[in-house]
């Protein structure tokens, strides 16, 4: 016996539901928070990877230490660069959004990147 077109339809709907639906239940979504979010308690973000936005402090970028200040609207946090490569959009100024450990180190709270992403320089380009 075959089916009717319109049974056969409400089967491959029903497919598609649920595989969407699998798709999205499988994925995590990733929570980019502020510097001033998580400087409000760093503790509870300790020796965990977080990713974070927020703007390389002017005359910050230390190329010898291969550190940098991330800040917000009322905290900075220092970011380690020293095991990951800086984008070619990477510039003082800029938002950049980092993916890192956060540590306690020295009583100082610092980001130990594993990535950064750098906007589309031609965002902040004047006409």
């Amino acid at each position: 016996m075959s089916a009717t077109r319109s049974t056969r339809l409400l089967i491959v709907g029903v497919a598609l539901l649920a595989l969407i639906s699998l798709m999205l239940i499988s994925v995590d979504p990733e929570v980019q928070y502020t510097v001033d979010e998580i400087m409000e308690s760093p503790s509870d973000f300790e020796d965990e990877e977080v990713h974070l936005r927020g703007i390389v402090m002017e005359g910050s970028v230390d190329d010898v230490n291969k550190v940098f200040i991330l800040s917000g609207t009322e905290a900075q946090i220092f970011v380690d660069i020293s095991y990951v490569a800086l984008p070619d959009g990477f510039a003082e100024g800029y938002v950049i959004a980092v993916k890192g450990d956060l540590l306690k180190v020295d009583d100082k709270w610092i980001i130990s990147a594993n990535s950064i992403q750098t906007g589309c320089p031609s965002k902040y380009d004047a006409e």
